[in-house]
């Protein structure tokens, strides 16, 4: 895919953030959605290869509308500054998101502000085998790509069911389990990015496991 292209379009976009303008440049939008369709089919295809068990959700059914939802978020502009998509086609499992746009690019993985009966699938996961979300979040590996886990709200004190010298009550605490890595601009521009996509999901996979593990399970509160 031509992504100097795509971002070319989008600053002209956010320039020209109203209806008017993407009527005139209409076809030049669909040609560009095609063509990042095909990127994440493709993207698809070369994860499937590394992981026979992934089920990679179509792109086309996968892409989100470039419409902001107006009639929540009245405030927002007409149009969103990115394209972006969660490929994870598995019913109840943790997204596996991509985003490129101006407001930066990155794929994320795993569940953010996930409903409480997933939470507390998740909670009880931690507080049978906590170890080993830990091991796999502070390995030296997913720590220099990732960063860790995202930064996201957190309970003050223990969740129900759990005590405040829980040996887990870090990990307990918290709303969302979920990461991501960003790419610059030229990143996402050279021609190695699927590349990188692809080694990003490797490397993410372990922590997705664990979660889509957990979320499976009848959780014991």
């Amino acid at each position: 895919m031509d992504m100097q292209a795509l971002f070319a379009f989008l600053e002209e976009l956010q320039q020209n953030n109203h209806k008017e303008w993407m009527d005139e440049n209409r076809s030049r939008y669909k040609q560009l959605r095609e063509a990042f369709i095909d990127f994440l089919d493709g993207l698809n295809q070369r994860i499937k290869a590394v992981d026979p068990g992934y089920l990679g959700m179509p792109g086309r059914e996968a892409m989100n509308r470039i419409n902001n939802n107006l009639l929540y978020h009245p405030n927002k502009p007409t149009y969103k500054d990115h394209f972006s998509a969660d490929l994870e086609g598995a019913k109840n499992a943790s997204a596996f998101y991509v985003h490129i746009g101006l407001s930066g690019n990155f794929v994320g993985g795993g569940f953010y502000r996930p409903p409480n009966a997933v939470l507390k699938k998740i909670r009880a996961a931690i507080d049978y085998d906590g170890e080993r979300l830990r091991e796999i979040v502070e390995a030296p590996d997913f720590k220099s790509i990732f960063g860790g886990l995202m930064e996201a709200e957190q309970l003050k004190t223990a969740p129900q069911g759990y005590t405040q010298d829980h040996r887990h009550i870090d990990l307990l605490r918290l709303k969302s389990f979920a990461t991501a890595r960003t790419f610059s601009r030229s990143d996402a521009m050279a021609k190695n990015f699927m590349d990188k996509l692809v080694r990003t999901y490797e490397y993410m996979k372990p922590f997705r496991d664990y979660l889509n593990q957990a979320v499976q399970m009848e959780a014991q509160i």
